[in-house]
Order: C-alpha cells, then sequence, then structure tokens
C-alpha cells in the first residue's frame, strides 16, 4: 500500500482546518497515512521559519485575514484568538503516537479531535483530560495518554529529525510516494491530483 507522511503539529491553526479531508483522500486512492506529529517551534528553528510572534506586524495582520478567510471555506468553527494558546504540544503528541501504535480507533477524527478542542472549545490540549477525551471520542483507549511516555517522546523527537531530512519545513506537510511535497492545508486539492495521476 502506498503511504503518505503526515507531518503536523497539535496546535498548529492550519492542521486544524485540514478537517479530515486528508483521510477522505488517502481513503479514495487506497493510501495509507503515517502520522507524524512534531515540535513545530523547533522545527522553525532547525529550518528557518519564524515563530508567528516574531514575524512582522504586516504578516500577523495577514495571517489573522487568512486564518478566518480559511475557517469560513472550510466551514469549521475557529476562535483567533484561543484561552489556551500556546499550550505544550507534547503530551498530545505523545498520545497520538501511542494510539498509531495500538491501532483500533480513527486517527483522523483523534488529531481533528485535539485541534478542535483548542481551536474551537476553548481548552487546554496539555491537560490529561482534554487529551483521555479525544482518544475515547476517536475510539482508544483514554489510557494511553499515560501508557508509553518514553516510546512517545523518543518517536517525537525522531518525527523532527526526520522532517527535516525529508525536507518538511511547516505543518501541516504531506509528503507523497515519489518525494513529492505538499505545504499545507490549501494543497490538499493538489496531493488529491498527484494521487490520482498514480491510480489504475
Amino acid at each position: 500500500m502506498r503511504v503518505i507522511d503526515y507531518y503536523f503539529a497539535t496546535l498548529s491553526p492550519y492542521t486544524y482546518l485540514a478537517g479530515t479531508r486528508l483521510e477522505a483522500i488517502a481513503a479514495r486512492h487506497d493510501c495509507g497515512i503515517n502520522y507524524k506529529p512534531l515540535d513545530l517551534l523547533a522545527l522553525f528553528a532547525r529550518t528557518g521559519g519564524t515563530p508567528p510572534k516574531d514575524r512582522h506586524i504586516s504578516r500577523q495582520e495577514h495571517r489573522a485575514q487568512e486564518l478566518l478567510r480559511q475557517a469560513k471555506k472550510a466551514a469549521l468553527p475557529f476562535n483567533l484568538k484561543p484561552a489556551f494558546w500556546p499550550a505544550n504540544m507534547a503530551p498530545s503528541s505523545y498520545a497520538v503516537i501511542a494510539a498509531q501504535a495500538a491501532g483500533g480507533g480513527d486517527m483522523g477524527r483523534l488529531v481533528h479531535a485535539i485541534l478542535r478542542a483548542c481551536w474551537a472549545e476553548e481548552k487546554n490540549i496539555a491537560e490529561d483530560a482534554v487529551i483521555r477525551a479525544s482518544l475515547e471520542e476517536a475510539g482508544f483507549d483514554p489510557s494511553l495518554a499515560d501508557s508509553g511516555l518514553l516510546m512517545g517522546a523518543e518517536a517525537y523527537a525522531q518525527n523532527l529529525e526526520d522532517a527535516v531530512n525529508a525536507g518538511v519545513f511547516g505543518a501541516p506537510f504531506y509528503i507523497a510516494p515519489g518525494d513529492q511535497r505538499f505545504w499545507g492545508q490549501d494543497r490538499l486539492e493538489d496531493l488529491d491530483a498527484y494521487l490520482g495521476s498514480l491510480d489504475g
């Protein structure tokens, strides 16, 4: 089976705005998804990116307008200034890693539930109760929030190294078969078209 490497951050607004469209695209083209949550700020530091708070005011203003436009386009509820942002991404990322290893649930739903908690529900995704609720909503054992912390930490760090080596510099970022790279939720249609060209 063909596989898409999916690099994302559990605190990224653009990852939230992707919704579960990647999962629909992957299913349509019989592709697997390798979920690879990472530390986005560490990625910026390694690849020449700038955290939003450090960008020029013109870029910050454009980002705010663009996020609201994209949220409306995706028909997703969105709070431009969530109560718990930024928050520690590591605990939720570890839970995603543990869930992927355990199997048995809906990974796309899990990732979206975590992101929705931040960007639409005013919840702190670093809190154990929020992570457990997201796991349960997606059909996973909520105790995964407590297990595999060492494995999660190691995989989380490795995902960053893999991202840098693969040419990833932002989130969400999709690497399709043939080393075709797509950055941003607004490139999902292009990813869909590319995968379609491989079908048959």
